[in-house]
């Protein structure tokens, strides 16, 4: 009896020891996956701030370019144009009519009005990797825009009985995710209603697919499928994230009038949808300002983008800086209760080196002041004049910015959203309020990754749906959707896409997500090397190469300006020392530039890693005939222009120089992406990789 007892100790205490061990192991694979989301986060928004301040430089650019051989970059200028009026009768002419579908053409046919025969011919062609003709693709967007401008601002729909609407959040060029709801939930229809709500394209490779969908489905059903405008359906976000190289890659011939013909449509769609009165959807919030009833009277098409630049005049916001430079906040600004100085924990404004800050407020500043980007919180309601139209549409431009770009917060109150850039932070106050004098009961938006698909929030008043499973790595999150029946109760179903045939596990998941993670840590790192390296040898005084591991992550918060748990991250970035204190060289030790350019010095070699994707964007758009090849002055035009603008001190001479050795064949022209493949950091890990394989 006493031997098997103490069997039964032994087990029981083995059994403790295995789960103490396992609840540990847990543990630290939660952390992981915490600071892995919160990297992953602190980066994408990071951009958000950079693509405000690339188009800002758009503006300067426009303002400042040298015509070249009579020519400037004239598909910026529409681009950018202001003035095109996709309501007035001069159409754009698409002229699909004389584009020819050749014989050999082998994807589906579309004539209008569409059938289901027509939607299920576009399915089956998505799956086989078959691509629409460019002229079904101009004549699709043709009947979308024909359809969007009968469409008021905010959609008004009624739950069906005994039947349900499905609302889906950020798709984000995810065709495999927007299948596998279709497959779960059903195809569009009378009997299966849909609401997606904005961000149907960029970063996903198949944001072309998806609003050939998207569209085709409205046109089918256009009583059933809402289709709600998010932040990404902005030609100027288009040009960084991927959508605008998307349709030049796959309609070579007509991409140019398509991206045209987008921007028509995206200008076009509603802002907002209401269900049975009682529940409001928008892409990203609200704020305290938000008024649904001057949003039902707003012309909707004259906000063709949310970063949008002006010329050298603001009669919005005078005031060039705010308080950048010291002078007083207006009195919208201390409405808010914010004062501009302290900026939320989360992220200040990113500064870019030799430039002058932006204002930490949402007011989007040209560093130079010549051009500004106006989403400009600093305004006094007596600034405002009904009869001023320049005023009324900057007025316009902000609650749109508002509905697409904010975030909820914990805390009460509204100030402006600095992590992103625009929009703002809205506490349960400020939903509450706008709910109660509007009569609804609850808010249902998207805009922000969430792990498991969705969040509730805000006593229950604030639904945050996503429906891009992996949206940052394979294993990173769950995609999910609501359904919503005549109790206005909303069913949660989620999902993620897998493309490997064995399911990964949990250990696994958060190993890839973090490496990727890590990883682009490491690439913003090694673009700030110069500026690293001199502040951490400031604190080391003896010129020994060690820090404290408290000095190095206070040097790391200062200058990559990323929110990140920098302790916690220190043994994937740094080596530390027998004493405990950080080699600082290491952080740089796993990476290494593309193919290096002997006449490219040091300070100008960081100043291309860091605005590698900046650059990208604008030879794009000078690359009218998309060779790949820009002309040598056009080259030193822009470089001239982009580092003035940001304030980086670059010789003329070495500009001059550069150019001159990237003309390989000596014709005159460079072949940029040639160029920009020189910058590009390189892992070494992969490089021995590669070599191994």
């Amino acid at each position: 009896g006493g031997c098997y007892s103490t069997v039964i100790l032994f087990t029981m205490k083995a059994a403790i020891l295995i789960q103490r061990w396992y609840r540990r192991y847990i543990a630290r694979l939660e952390m992981r996956q915490r600071y892995t989301w919160n990297i992953f986060q602190s980066i994408e928004y990071a951009g958000e701030q950079d693509q405000l301040q690339l188009s800002s430089f758009f503006s300067f650019m426009l303002d400042n370019f040298t015509q070249l051989n009579g020519n400037g970059p004239d598909l910026i200028s529409h681009l950018l144009d202001p003035v095109v009026d996709p309501w007035s009768d001069r159409e754009r002419q698409t002229m699909y009519e004389q584009i020819t579908v050749p014989e050999s053409y082998s994807g589906p046919h579309l004539t209008f009005p569409l059938t289901v025969s027509h939607t299920n011919a576009l399915l089956s062609a998505f799956k086989e990797q078959q691509p629409l003709h460019g002229r079904y693709m101009l004549q699709l967007l043709h009947q979308t825009k024909k359809l969007l401008k009968q469409m008021p601002n905010v959609i008004h729909l009624s739950t069906p009985y005994a039947k349900e609407i499905t609302i889906c959040g950020d798709l984000h060029g995810r065709l495999d995710d927007l299948l596998l709801i279709f497959y779960k939930n059903g195809l569009p229809s009378a009997e299966t209603p849909y609401v997606f709500n904005g961000d149907f394209v960029d970063r996903g490779k198949k944001s072309v697919e998806v609003i050939i969908l998207l569209f085709a489905y409205q046109l089918l059903y256009p009583d059933h499928m809402t289709l709600n405008r998010g932040n990404h359906e902005d030609h100027i976000m288009n040009l960084r994230y991927g959508f605008t190289k998307e349709v030049m890659q796959k309609y070579k011939t007509h991409g140019r009038d398509i991206l045209l013909l987008v921007q028509d449509v995206f200008s076009l769609l509603p802002i907002a949808t209401v269900i049975d009165n009682k529940v409001l959807i928008v892409h990203g919030g609200i704020s305290d300002m938000t008024d649904l009833y001057l949003l039902s009277s707003i012309e909707r098409h004259k906000v063709k983008t949310d970063c949008k630049p002006t010329g050298t005049v603001d009669p919005v916001c005078p005031q060039p800086r705010c308080r950048s430079r010291g002078q007083p906040e207006s009195p919208r600004c201390r409405s808010r209760g914010q004062d501009h100085g302290n900026t939320p924990k989360k992220r200040r404004h990113l500064t870019r080196q030799g430039s002058s800050s932006s204002s930490s407020s949402s007011s989007l500043c040209s560093p130079r002041g010549s051009s500004r980007l106006t989403l400009c919180r600093c305004l006094s309601p007596s600034m405002l004049s009904p009869t001023d139209n320049l005023q009324v549409f900057f007025l316009m431009m902000m609650i749109v910015v508002d509905l697409l770009w904010s975030d909820p917060k914990s805390q009460p109150g509204c100030s402006p959203n600095t992590f992103r850039g625009g929009g703002s932070y809205f506490g349960p106050d400020v939903t509450r309020r706008l709910l109660e004098r509007h009569g609804m009961t609850l808010l249902i938006r998207s805009h922000e990754c969430k792990q498991e698909g969705y969040e509730v929030c805000h006593d229950g008043q604030v639904i945050t749906i996503f429906s891009a499973s992996n949206y940052y790595e394979e294993g990173s999150n769950r995609g999910a959707y609501i359904k919503l029946g005549r109790e206005l109760v909303p069913r949660f179903f989620q999902y993620q896409v897998s493309r490997n045939t064995r399911k990964l596990t949990l250990t696994q998941r958060v190993n890839v997500a973090e490496g990727s993670a890590v990883r682009a840590v490491q690439e913003k790192l090694f673009s700030h090397r110069s500026e690293l390296m001199a502040a951490f040898q400031q604190y080391d005084t003896s010129n020994s190469g060690y820090i404290s591991v408290s000095e190095w992550a206070l040097v790391l918060e200062s200058v990559v300006r990323l929110d990140l748990p920098w302790r916690t991250l220190r043994p994937r970035l740094a080596r530390l020392a027998p004493d405990g204190s950080i080699d600082y060289q290491s952080c740089f030790e796993d990476m290494g530039p593309g193919q290096p350019i002997p006449q490219v010095t040091p300070n100008l070699a960081e100043t291309l890693y860091r605005y590698r994707t900046d650059l990208e964007i604008i030879f794009n758009i000078m690359d009218k005939d998309h060779s790949g090849q820009i002309s040598i002055e056009e080259f030193r035009q822009t470089w001239h222009l982009f580092s003035a603008h940001l304030g980086v001190e670059v010789d003329d001479r070495a500009i001059d120089e550069l150019a001159k050795s990237i003309d390989f064949n000596k014709d005159g022209s460079i072949d940029f992406n040639e160029f920009l493949e020189a910058f590009r950091v390189v892992h070494k890990l992969d490089v021995k990789d590669q070599q191994q394989g």
